[in-house]
């Protein structure tokens, strides 16, 4: 019941979803929702060990607006409530009526508001370094607002071009909103680059995936939408990552039911680091086993 390394490659919800399939083509199907600026391809390497050790199918889809997914139409801001669409589009698309969700960073926000408005399409969620969403206290929601105004009304960039994909690369190695390894990320931003005329290379992520968003839930909403969800959580974390200890994480964790939190040596991108992934892999596939065994 091995798992094939290589992907195969699949479109979804009338070709406006493009996603990578790991596994065997009968198995039980958990969905890969990665995060912000990322795509499919931040699971090559947990994927394949994951489909061939719990022996299930991993579809990762590209969100709107990555990767190879169509961007939004029209010109409104990205919001996370727009990317659980594409997570209900992908389960009517295969048939399914709900199943586990493996989410990193922004997919673990859509996949906790998911969970927690839709319950009954949520099997389980296996979040990795990600927990809720990011938010804005309701004082500030003024300035935050006319923030995205101001970006919305400036003229659209079509966005950086590299003379090819090792500088696109390093230039995400460089830039990232954290801190990241070149072999971590080569993957994620082949699968973004497209190659334009003269040779060199520019990101298809649409250029509106960096506006700031023009509203936020609020801490308390967050905590409430946190305190909903009904199925296990499986919590991941990275001891470099963005959660630990902080104010925010530590209330987040809280508000959750029924939570099982791990924290393992990496940063954000642990899931894709040659040095954590295996570590991210068996800590999965105990808890899966575990909660097999309670269910």
């Amino acid at each position: 019941m091995a798992a094939c390394s290589l992907p195969r490659a699949q479109h979804l919800a009338e070709g406006r979803l493009a996603a990578l399939v790991w596994g065997r083509a009968q198995a039980p199907v958990w969905l890969a929702l990665h995060g912000w600026l990322d795509n499919a391809a931040s699971f090559t390497r947990l994927a394949p060990r994951l489909a061939e050790a719990l022996d299930i199918q991993i579809v990762a889809i590209d969100f709107a607006g990555h990767g190879l997914s169509e961007p939004l139409p029209g010109h409104h801001d990205y919001a996370l409530w727009d990317y659980c669409h594409d997570v209900l589009d992908t389960l009517d698309e295969l048939g399914l009526e709900r199943a586990p969700l493996l989410a990193h960073s922004m997919g673990a926000g859509v996949a906790s508001l998911l969970a927690a408005a839709i319950p009954e399409c949520v099997e389980r969620l296996v979040l990795i370094d990600g927990l809720g969403a990011l938010t804005t206290p309701a004082e500030e929601l003024p300035r935050e607002l006319g923030k995205s105004l101001r970006a919305h009304r400036r003229r659209r960039s079509s966005g950086p071009r590299y003379a090819d994909a090792e500088a696109a690369v390093a230039a995400r190695v460089a830039g990232g909103a954290t801190p990241v390894q070149a072999a971590e990320v080569s993957e994620i931003v082949a699968r973004n680059l497209r190659e334009l005329p003269d040779g060199s290379v520019a990101l298809r992520t649409d250029p509106r995936l960096k506006r700031p968003s023009p509203v936020r839930l609020t801490p308390e909403q967050v905590v409430a939408m946190l305190a909903a969800i009904e199925c296990r959580v499986l919590l991941i974390e990275g001891r470099e990552g963005i959660l630990g200890d902080r104010e925010w994480a530590r209330r987040s964790r809280a508000a959750v039911l029924r939570l099982e939190r791990h924290v393992l040596d990496g940063g954000h991108h642990l899931h894709v680091s040659p040095d954590c992934v295996e570590t991210v892999v068996s800590t999965i596939v105990k808890a899966s086993s575990s909660q097999g065994q309670l269910e």
